[in-house]
């Protein structure tokens, strides 16, 4: 059913009031589930928490234009107050999946029979994601470090999952360090004001962020902290400044009241580079080093390991149009690095990445099939990944983003692979966007056998998403998903064809 040959409300405003009263209406109840019982609930995908009423409405908005039904909230506001009045474990529950799924097959169940059925598994449960609450430290308080404090802030809930204690940082000869420290993490001119409150204690050297009290440590190098001393335990370190990044390096961080670290860049040695939806299993208990990688191969590996499993991937080229890093410099000035010396404001700068070769850590499959240059340009973020490639076998445009369309909505990658088909689309559009990556499917070219995709992606924001996901798995994390299989495959069963979308594909989940 198209846009146009849907059925229209006779009066728009009153409809529109209705379904506005409703959204209000279910914010309490999704933050009582969040705050009591450790439930997020999503919208395809979607966080549904701490979200404004038209937040709420436009999520809805999107997965009419995602799956072109009628779903509203005429039919996830009795759905989520029949999930309220049950007694849940957490779990992570995607109400818009959920609707559409009893929409398809209830088999004429009440919402309340379809619910209590869905969910049996963790009525009355009180298993937590886990055993006790796990401690995270920020080794640097840069780009990454402080979009990765805002989303565990953010996903910090009922208090025992990943708790945020402590930030160690470089002293500055600034008198009101802490004070400025605290003025980038509540503004910032990219990703806008943080949604919250941050307190400042000065004697105590700690910050009060939504609550969450956090001890900031001033040190000069990893050797230097005990962080026993802080009543800080068995602690995951993220490091985020990529000064070390071997095993010798980041090992230093191993200090008393520190288990493991994560680093915010690639790695060397034998360290796994990690891009989690694809080799994430790498992340075994045993291990106390892993790396996220990088921005550009937590982008282009979901992908690629699509095609290379469907298609199968012989040869191609990366060329990332990234958007310009504090590694540059503003006007021209003396750089180690080749052109990077030039004005980053005014120039696109060709320059290298090892995001293709990078590649081959995650999926060996595709070692030495891969070449890959970069080109910095003048914006502050958001960057694109011009995949050319060479597949094993033909297909057409068509084919090739229904394929993709498919890995965004319903595969496990959903929270890695966004997808749009908007016309207009351009980089603004995707700050803030949690996936590892966006394919522009009005971009795609295809002739036989070679295939050209165009990946957007929040080099900030959307990594630092990665990266937390990595701290999940490494701290031993486990939500239970629902609903438990996928619609499409529900849908397959029994004879129902999820239908194309024709409007944007932008789905946010951490």
């Amino acid at each position: 059913m198209t846009e146009e040959n849907r059925p229209t409300p006779k009066d728009f405003f009153k409809d529109w009031k209705q379904r506005e009263a409703l959204a209000e209406g279910m914010i309490p109840i999704i933050g009582k589930l969040y705050r009591e019982r450790n439930v997020s609930t999503y919208m395809y995908g979607s966080s549904m928490v701490n979200k404004s009423v038209i937040d709420l409405m436009k999520a809805h908005r999107r997965v009419r234009q995602v799956e072109q039904n009628e779903l509203s909230e005429f039919d996830s506001s009795p759905m989520i107050e029949a999930i309220a009045k049950l007694q849940l474990g957490p779990a992570h529950l995607d109400l818009g999946k959920m609707v559409v799924k009893y929409q398809s097959i209830g088999n004429g169940r009440s919402i309340e029979e379809f619910v209590r059925d869905e969910l049996q598994d963790i009525i009355g449960s009180d298993i937590k994601p886990l055993p006790q609450p796990q401690d995270v430290v920020l080794y640097g308080f840069g780009r990454i470090g402080r979009l990765v404090a805002r989303i565990l802030v953010d996903k910090a809930g009922g208090g025992d999952v990943l708790r945020l204690r402590a930030i160690v940082i470089r002293k500055s000869k600034n008198d009101h360090d802490l004070e400025k420290r605290a003025a980038l993490l509540r503004r910032d001119s990219v990703h806008g004001s943080f949604k919250g409150t941050i307190r400042v204690l000065e004697n105590e050297n700690t910050l009060v962020i939504n609550g969450n009290p956090v001890k900031v440590i001033y040190a000069n190098s990893p050797e230097e902290i005990d962080y026993t001393e802080y009543g800080i335990n068995n602690a995951l370190i993220v490091d985020n400044t990529g000064v070390w990044k071997d095993n010798a390096g980041l090992g230093g961080h191993l200090r008393p009241g520190a288990a493991k670290v994560l680093l915010t860049a690639p790695a060397g040695d034998d360290i796994p580079n990690i891009v989690y939806g694809v080799n994430h299993a790498e992340i075994t208990p045993e291990r106390k080093i892993i790396s996220a990688a990088s921005c550009t191969t937590n982008a282009i590996v979901p992908v690629l390991k699509c095609l290379l499993d469907e298609y199968g991937v012989t040869s191609g080229h990366v060329e990332t149009v990234h958007a310009y890093t504090n590694d540059q410099n503003l006007i021209d000035n003396y750089h180690s690095g080749d052109r990077r010396g030039r004005s980053a404001a005014l120039n696109m700068v060709l320059t290298s990445t090892g995001a293709a070769k990078a590649v081959a850590k995650a999926i060996p499959e595709l070692k030495g099939k891969l070449t890959g240059n970069a080109i910095r340009v003048p914006t502050p973020n958001v960057s694109m990944a011009i995949l050319n490639l060479q597949l094993g076998r033909e297909t057409s445009v068509d084919e090739l983003n229904e394929f993709m369309r498919q890995k965004a909505l319903h595969s496990e990658l959903q929270q890695q692979i966004g997808y749009t088909i908007s016309t207009e689309a351009v980089s603004t559009d995707f700050v803030g966007s949690r996936q590892a990556c966006v394919l522009d499917s009005q971009a795609t070219i295809v002739d036989g056998k070679s295939c050209v995709l165009y990946c957007w992606y929040d080099n900030e924001f959307g990594y630092s998403c990665q990266v937390v996901r990595c701290l999940e798995k490494f701290a031993g994390v486990i939500w239970p998903s629902y609903p438990r299989q996928s619609l499409l495959d529900e849908s397959t069963k029994n004879g129902a064809t999820v239908k194309r979308a024709e409007q944007d594909v932008l789905l946010n989940q951490v």
